[in-house]
């Protein structure tokens, strides 16, 4: 194992020497609307509303502004995992994939979990004891942190930068990006088939448990399917969430906020729905 775990990392290392080439067009910026509703403010204080297949931005709030992801930033590590691993693949934990400040999906250590099974407790219920495992399967946290900026970069995403597999952050640490960065870093998430799987299911089986996705609009708000929150004291909180009506399909991106982020994303899918296209 420990031979498969430095292949991954000379791997991954020859990739973050290549140059760095974009695979995915910048958004959009939001087109005037006329005399039309105003979308919906707070109480996160930098947003964005947008067309999920065509990058539109149809409203926004700061988008371009720098703050910390928090868990929101865990997408980019598992496309990082899905260009490297394959999701059949497994390891066993060890005591220092748990010595990490929670949430967690309860890893135990000298119990196998595959690759699949780590990425639905990372997408599903956020755990850093699942980014921490993920990222020595790629040859350490450094490794990994390096190939999520690398992918950020790739994807356009240039205000964006990971300091830690999980988003978790920290004086002289901090992981940043914007709105702007997140909605290109999910547009290009959902592209793979697993994570856009995870992120539908509202359960999945797990060693010794079954998880419970924490996105509560997969149940509350009809069409929604897909979400993230996360939460430090540097971040505040954060959420980005998808949802679809009549063929389109929305994504919402909340950051540094307070209070009820789901309403705010509610009430932004509600008023991107009745735009005209």
């Amino acid at each position: 194992m420990r031979r498969l775990f430095a292949a991954t990392a000379l791997a991954l290392t020859a990739v973050l020497t290549a140059t760095v080439t974009p695979v995915a067009a910048a958004l959009p910026d939001a087109q005037p609307a006329g005399a039309v509703v105003a979308p919906p403010d707070g109480p996160a204080q930098a947003w964005l509303v947008a067309d999920l297949d065509s990058g539109q931005v149809l409203g926004s709030r700061d988008p371009t502004g720098s703050h910390a992801p928090a868990s929101t930033i865990k997408p980019l590590l598992a496309m990082v995992v899905l260009d490297h691993l394959n999701p059949n693949s497994f390891a066993r934990a060890n005591q220092s994939h748990t010595q990490v400040e929670c949430s967690c999906v309860g890893l135990v250590p000298g119990q196998a979990y595959t690759t699949t099974q780590l990425l639905s407790g990372l997408l599903m219920v956020s755990g850093n004891d699942a980014a921490n495992m993920l990222a020595d399967m790629l040859g350490g946290q450094r490794v990994a942190v390096a190939a999520m900026n690398a992918k950020a970069q790739s994807l356009g995403a240039r205000s964006t930068r990971a300091s830690s597999p999980s988003g978790l952050d920290g004086p002289g640490w901090e992981t940043l990006t914007t709105p702007y960065d997140l909605a290109l870093i999910y547009r290009q998430a959902l592209k793979y088939p697993l994570i856009a799987q995870i992120f539908q299911s509202r359960t999945a089986p797990f060693p010794g448990k079954t998880l419970q996705a924490q996105n509560q609009l997969l149940t509350d708000y009809p069409g929604d399917f897909a979400g993230k929150t996360g939460y430090t004291d540097l971040a505040r909180k954060t959420l980005v969430t998808a949802a679809q009506r009549n063929g389109r399909r929305l994504l919402v991106v909340l950051m540094y906020g307070d209070g009820d982020l789901y309403g705010q994303a509610t009430r932004l899918f509600d008023w991107g729905f009745g735009q005209s296209t």
